[in-house]
């Protein structure tokens, strides 16, 4: 069974037998979708969930607090009186989804979406005219700090100072521009009175909010309910999730950095779908005729009647072009020109190459090799779909060629993803033997092994994490660090040691219901993962061998952050044999020593203790002279940061011979690693991971040196 570990995560699983469902009628139900859904969903919970949920009173008073939490995060729309008129259902909601009464629900979607309703001319009638920048008044920008208002007079208030902040924060950004064009002395740059700068502030808050309330209104009763299935599935763990069909499918694309479709990248202009790019080699490149800057006017499925998307939400439009692999779409464009051409493309599927394993040379003393993984990716539904452990073995072969000395895997920012993938990713780095552990429910464990002998890399390695790496990142840093096969470097990473799958709720429909189909899936924590030393990820995450400053050091982060997060604990080691060829205590200590002389850490160091400060301090004063002032307070201390994006002198970046060869005739492609490789040059986080392999004896073969 495959399984995927995300920090969002998971994957398709068919069940080999029924989920038992309590008082499940055909008759009763077969009108009502929502309550199928329910009864499946509570089915599927308590058949396979790792921790089944109580269903009572102290249930209801949590599905409550998460649903009201994010029912209206700002507290911009709800008056204090609907919160009251809620509130009598507080301990009843687990009665109600079980005896299929929705009054709760119900009342609550009725609610909001009347309040919301009444706020939709607000900003309008607000930003009609010049606000008064000149009194003194507080705006919190935490919605958790806030209370409800308790009158609609108190709420239309609360919407003036909102809106206020976002026009200062426009005519700050104005003024702060104008000022520097004027002290460069930039005759080009155009210098506006501050009435002009004010009305176009305006014009522009404005339109944003108008761009809030076409999405607010575009929420379907659909959307609705899954808002309130995952407050409902949110109260067993943070990773457990009703995925809407339209959902799921995101998920997949995200899943496996695929979709079917034409090829371009769009943007929005004036209210119009504009060509940004024409990916090179997909079918709208190799049909030839739609360009960058062309605006695609209406969407036709082969012959059949155009739709016209002028206007049209961005997203709706997108899915009116995709479609599956083979079949016609017909675009209508508006060139360059002002002429139209009706454009016939074969949608195929489409790889987004961003999300993918890819490799530089560092060039720091030695020669290093560098792989940048941004997810554990593979594709369930696809034969000869791409994988990761596959691309990066790719990557070590052509780094080889390359006479590279040693390799650094950078994780941070990666979120996780197939648990088969990152045991055969394991696998590329030491011969065969476990790689993580897991136990279900009935204390079930396993362990999960590499069974391929061949090692892909077996020169010094280091593993980046961040506070995101999470899940398959904190298995691979794992287990990396418990074989003491390579350095960890960087941050404690997310926490999260939980295995998720996804159970299709189609599957367990009696015919009767087929006309509904398709309803769903949910997404279902049901294991846990621990480390081969038997400790377990969830909550504690992975602390690196070679722990790096850090801005966010001071905050709280992760998965202990979440609503609801499982408990950690531990199980007992599995049997494996550690690597000696590193000397962990002073690639610790020259590290330290570096750190400590680096005026780009020390920076970080201080920069950590303004972002706490900052995080606490969430209220802005609307005075238009004391706003700017504070902004400016921010702009100055940031200034000292410049240093933190230079150059790193004697560190050098640059792709491949093969990606060189590969880009050679995609500009933009080209272009766009060109620039990726040359931030790089930049990262002093990954100059510091390149001096600790230098720090490491490169002629020891770790493949010789385990115990």
């Amino acid at each position: 069974m495959q399984k995927i570990l995300s920090k969002f995560s998971v994957k398709t699983l068919l069940l080999g037998s029924a989920i038992a469902l309590s008082s499940f009628s055909a008759v009763k139900y077969v009108f009502d979708k929502n309550d199928v859904i329910f009864e499946l969903l509570l089915g599927s919970l308590g058949a396979n969930h790792l921790s089944p949920v109580k269903m009572d009173d102290a249930f209801s008073e949590k599905v409550y607090d998460l649903y009201m939490k994010r029912l209206d995060a700002g507290k911009k729309f709800l008056l204090q009186e609907d919160v009251d008129a809620l509130s009598k259902y507080r301990r009843d909601i687990d009665d109600q989804v079980q005896n299929q009464r929705h009054d709760f629900y119900k009342k609550s979607v009725e609610l909001i979406s009347k309040r919301i309703k009444e706020k939709e001319n607000w900003a309008k009638e607000i930003l009609a005219k010049p606000l008064d920048y000149t009194i003194e008044e507080e705006y919190e920008t935490d919605g958790e700090k806030m209370a409800y208002a308790k009158t609609e007079a108190d709420l239309k208030k609360e919407w003036s100072k909102m809106l206020k902040y976002q026009v200062l924060s426009r005519i700050d950004d104005a003024l702060a521009n104008q000022e520097k064009a004027i002290e460069k002395k930039d005759s080009t740059y155009k210098i506006r009175t501050f009435d002009s700068i004010e009305v176009d502030a305006r014009r522009k808050a404005l339109k944003n909010n108008q761009d809030l309330f076409k999405y607010l209104n575009k929420i379907s009763a659909r959307e609705r309910f899954s808002q309130f299935a995952n407050a409902i599935t949110g109260v067993y763990d943070p990773h457990t999730e009703y995925f809407a069909p339209k959902d799921k499918k995101k998920f997949d694309e995200a899943m496996s950095g695929q979709f079917e479709g034409i090829g371009a990248r769009l943007s929005q202009k004036d209210g119009m779908l504009q060509v940004s790019e024409v990916i090179v080699g997909s079918p709208s490149h190799k049909q030839g005729e739609l360009k960058q800057n062309d605006f695609i006017i209406k969407v036709a499925q082969g012959a059949a009647e155009p739709v016209d998307v002028t206007n049209m939400d961005m997203d709706d439009a997108i899915d009116l072009i995709k479609g599956k692999k083979g079949t016609e779409v017909r675009l209508t464009v508006q060139k360059s020109d002002g002429s139209t051409k009706v454009i016939p493309i074969i949608r195929d599927v489409i790889e987004k190459d961003e999300t993918f394993a890819k490799s530089a040379i560092l060039d720091n003393k030695n020669k290093i090799g560098y792989i940048y993984l941004p997810g554990f990716y593979t594709d369930f539904t696809r034969n000869g779909a791409r994988h990761c452990s596959q691309d990066v073995r790719k990557e070590i072969e052509k780094l080889k060629k390359q006479n590279v000395k040693s390799i650094i895997i950078d994780l941070r920012d990666n979120g996780g993803g197939s648990l088969q993938e990152v045991i055969e990713m394991a696998g590329l780095f030491f011969p065969k033997g476990p790689v993580v552990q897991v136990k279900g429910k009935n204390n079930m464990r396993a362990v999960m092994e590499d069974k391929n002998p061949d090692v892909a890399w077996d020169g010094p390695l280091a593993v980046m994490v961040n506070h995101n790496s999470a899940s398959a990142s904190e298995i691979f840093a794992a287990a990396i660090q418990d074989y003491k096969r390579g350095v960890i470097v960087g941050t404690p990473s997310f926490g999260k040691g939980t295995v998720q799958s996804f159970f299709d709720l189609d599957n367990y429909l009696l015919p009767q219901f087929d006309t509904i189909k398709p309803v769903g899936q949910v997404k279902i924590t049901h294991q846990k993962f621990y480390r081969i030393n038997g400790g377990a990820t969830q909550l504690k995450g992975v602390t690196p061998d070679v722990l790096l400053p850090d801005p966010y050091a001071m905050l709280d982060l992760g998965e202990k952050e979440l609503d609801n997060p499982m408990p950690w604990d531990e199980i007992n080691k599995a049997d494996y044999n550690e690597f000696d060829y590193i000397n962990y205590p002073a690639v610790v200590k020259n590290s330290q020593a570096r750190t400590k002389k680096s005026p780009q850490f020390t920076l970080i160091e201080q920069q950590s203790k303004e972002i706490r400060a900052k995080k606490d301090d969430t209220k802005y004063n609307l005075n238009l002279t004391k706003f700017r002032a504070e902004l400016k307070q921010y702009r100055d201390q940031n200034k000292k940061y410049e240093d933190l994006r230079k150059e790193i002198k004697g560190f050098n970046t640059m792709l491949l011979e093969d990606d060189k060869m590969r880009y050679a005739n995609d500009t933009v492609k080209g272009g766009r690693e060109n620039r990726w490789v040359k931030n790089l040059a930049k990262d002093f986080y990954v100059h510091e991971a390149s001096n600790i392999l230098n720090d490491l004896k490169t002629e020891t073969s770790v493949a010789k040196s385990q115990k």
